[in-house]
């Protein structure tokens, strides 16, 4: 099994959820189903966006995304959420949060 969390910022934001809860009961149903197989290791359709962060495409709506990390073999962490109109910022702001969240490992201050 794959540990699948969700990146809280410095000051406690949770910018994946924050998106995921602006979705209506369906997409958002579908997205979560999604991030459920991550938890069995099934990444599905994903590649590399660059830094060490991954897009994970959902084949529904807009073209809604998924970007997470991998941190190790066994955990996989939920960096933020868009679709394919904000793709370029969404993977611009998914980098800055998982840098953010390798320095503050460093630091000792995440896990």
């Amino acid at each position: 099994m794959v540990d699948v969390r969700e990146y809280l910022t410095a000051d406690g934001k949770n910018p994946y959820r924050e998106w995921l809860d602006t979705l209506d009961v369906t997409p958002r149903a579908r997205i979560q189903a999604r991030v459920l197989r991550f938890s069995t290791g099934n990444l599905g359709d994903h590649k590399s966006v660059g830094a060490g962060v991954w897009e994970a495409r959902v084949m529904f709506g807009p073209g809604y995304r998924i970007y997470f990390a991998k941190d190790g073999a066994q955990l996989v962490l939920l960096l933020l959420g868009g679709d394919k109109s904000t793709q370029s910022a969404d993977v611009a702001r998914a980098q800055e949060s998982w840098k953010a969240h390798q320095e503050g490992k460093r630091r000792g201050k995440t896990k």
